[in-house]
């Protein structure tokens, strides 16, 4: 069985349970389990570092304890976006509430919805009902994705999540960098631009991973959005 007790989020997580524990903010596993939409049997074998905890979970993580993204991540020692309180004061909060108390600029979008994004990307009403969280320094409207498979490794890992800028049509690329880019589906490459003269008629895009992945390219007029990857969210950091 794999140990993913090594992994920073799974360490920083069960130090977030016992401190909400201790705090009397959760009686214990069952309890945390139904605020994450998960069961107590998953919440122990994170806690052994049997599994990791996903990106839907620390969601609601987030949203409802209060728990500072960044110390997850490892990047801070601040535990609550609220700061360290007494003991059964840390505030218990529903999604709804903590939508109209903290500012949650970064739409994410699961595996599960990367479909009906291709789909629906421009509709409001679409967006409005997928989870939104927030992380310092990070301004502006932003959309995150969680990515799967292995064709962007080892740049991008399979279960990482980047977080992008959406950009308008027209707007400068820059030649190997990664995009997030949206036709049917919803992919990250790298890019190239292949002109037709003076204009870009088309984009070639590249895997990482490309003893596997081959390059291929679809015309700009199949392309329904672009998305400039700002960073990534991993198992160990913020990068």
């Amino acid at each position: 069985m794999a140990d993913f007790s090594d992994h920073v989020v799974n360490q920083r997580f069960r130090d977030v349970y016992y401190t909400l524990e201790k705090n009397k903010v959760i009686k214990g596993k069952s309890d945390i389990a139904k605020y994450l939409g998960t069961y107590n049997h998953v919440i122990n074998s994170i806690l052994k570092g049997q599994r990791n905890i996903t990106v839907d979970q620390l969601h609601k993580l987030f949203e409802t304890y209060g728990v500072n993204a960044n110390y997850l991540f490892g990047v801070s020692e601040d535990m609550f976006t609220d700061g360290m309180v007494s003991p059964g004061e840390i505030p218990v909060r529903s999604l709804e509430e903590r939508r109209w108390t903290s500012r949650n600029n970064i739409t994410l979008v699961p595996e599960r919805a990367l479909a009906g994004y291709a789909l629906e990307h421009q509709d409001s009403k679409y967006l409005k009902n997928l989870n939104k969280f927030s992380i310092p320094h990070l301004e502006g409207e932003l959309i995150a994705f969680e990515i799967s498979g292995d064709s962007m490794m080892p740049t991008v890992t399979n279960g990482d999540v980047v977080v992008c800028e959406p950009l308008e049509r027209g707007s400068t690329l820059r030649d190997n960098h990664v995009y997030v880019v949206v036709t049917d589906t919803v992919v990250a490459k790298r890019i190239q631009q292949l002109r037709d003269g003076d204009e870009v008629t088309s984009l070639r895009l590249i895997s990482d991973n490309d003893s596997v992945y081959k390059p291929y390219e679809v015309d700009l007029e199949d392309i329904r959005q672009i998305l400039k990857v700002k960073c990534r969210l991993t198992s160990y950091a913020i990068a």
